[in-house]
């Protein structure tokens, strides 16, 4: 049995945190580097909140399908023959083997073991050999469903029966979006980057949440954007990072005929990250999957008005993998390595009024998320 914190594990998980950013400190480093944290928010956190899985161009059409793992549980994703969006367990009824493997196009869910066959609804069609049973119905046997929704161009699922809507919980993020990235709905999978990353989740959600970093170890970055303009905002489940692209020209990457002129950027609970960078019209999913206490997967997806990036997009997408991520990944694993040592157990919020990008307000939000996450857990 997996073992839980204990009340003293979470009295002093939560020592040092303040309500006031102003007068708080961060979350003490045992969060980031202790199994016990890390195994405790699968349930926490991940199995309770709403995961990003893909933009809807994947599931347009009746029969598509995708399979995902969401908090260490196999999941498939589907576009019935009426168009309802639906997502399941991906595991068998009679024996638990995977039924669907990848994504495509499917007119039933037949799984690869003994031939039992579902519809699109999840409903039991066919088990063959089975007309000799005893009190056995096909028509008693569904897939197990989870929650799923279609949110600003994207799918999204929920393992808690319970969670309320995403749309609901997320109040005005969805207007944001829309607002900021009208053609979201309208683009297309272009590229993907993915980084495993020696570092706790947090670290990195932390590291993406504030640039008061950004002067000393994003030079480039900072001269693609206008540093006096930029602006964070928390909001109840996200945040929000805007500011104007620079006036000037950057060293990050051209944007002389770029359609989109500001930096746009959100965080929404626990780890979807969603951006829209000076450019043409682009959206850009970062995905932050915690595979162990010091161990993170991250996925960069990009979405582009075409398939094919054009050179200004390639170029774009070279510095943020070459450059901006490879200074992103050296900080995280470096706080990681730290936070392992008995020199640090946590350290101050900078926090300015003002909401500038150069104050770590929103780092601060997120941590309040993470300890009435454990907090709500732990009295359940």
């Amino acid at each position: 049995m997996t073992a839980r914190p204990s009340h003293e594990d979470f009295e002093r998980i939560a020592r040092g945190f303040s309500p006031d950013p102003a007068s708080s400190y961060s979350l003490r480093a045992e969060a980031y580097v202790d199994p016990l944290w890390s195994t405790f928010e699968r349930d926490a956190i991940f199995k309770r909140t709403w995961q990003w899985v893909c933009h809807t161009e994947k599931l347009r059409e009746p029969g598509s399908f995708v399979t995902v793992e969401v908090a260490g549980q196999p999941l498939c994703v589907v576009r019935d023959q009426d168009g309802a969006l639906r997502a399941f367990y991906n595991v068998c009824k009679h024996r638990a083997h995977e039924l669907l493997q990848g994504e495509g196009r499917t007119s039933k869910i037949m799984c690869p073991y003994h031939a039992w066959t579902y519809d699109l609804t999840g409903q039991l069609r066919r088990a063959p050999e089975t007309e000799s049973l005893a009190d056995f119905n096909v028509r008693d046997i569904c897939l197990d469903q989870v929650q799923v929704e279609e949110f600003c161009g994207f799918v999204f699922v929920n393992l808690d029966p319970e969670a309320k809507p995403l749309a609901e919980l997320s109040g005005d993020l969805g207007k944001e979006i829309m607002h900021w990235a009208p053609d979201v709905g309208r683009l297309t999978f272009a590229h993907r980057l993915t980084y495993d990353i020696k570092s706790n989740w947090k670290n990195v959600v932390d590291n993406f949440l504030e640039c008061y970093h950004c002067p000393t170890a994003h030079k480039d970055f900072c001269t693609l954007v206008d540093m006096d303009t930029y602006k964070v905002t928390t909001h109840g489940i996200y945040s929000s990072h805007m500011a104007e692209a620079g006036k000037t020209a950057n060293t990050a990457y051209g944007v002389e005929d770029a359609t989109v002129k500001d930096h746009a950027v959100w965080w929404l609970w626990p780890n979807t990250c969603l951006m829209r960078y000076p450019g043409r019209g682009n959206f850009i999913v970062l995905h932050v999957i915690p595979i162990g206490p010091d161990r993170t997967l991250e996925t960069y997806d990009f979405f582009l008005e075409e398939p094919d990036p054009n050179e200004a997009e390639v170029e774009a997408i070279r510095y943020i993998d070459d450059v901006l991520q490879a200074e992103d990944i050296a900080l995280v694993e470096s706080v990681q390595r730290g936070m392992s040592t008995p020199a640090f157990t946590q350290g101050r919020i900078v926090h300015d009024p003002h909401g500038s990008g150069k104050s770590e307000h929103a780092v601060h939000h997120f941590h309040g998320l993470v300890l009435d996450a454990y907090k709500n857990s732990a009295g359940a």
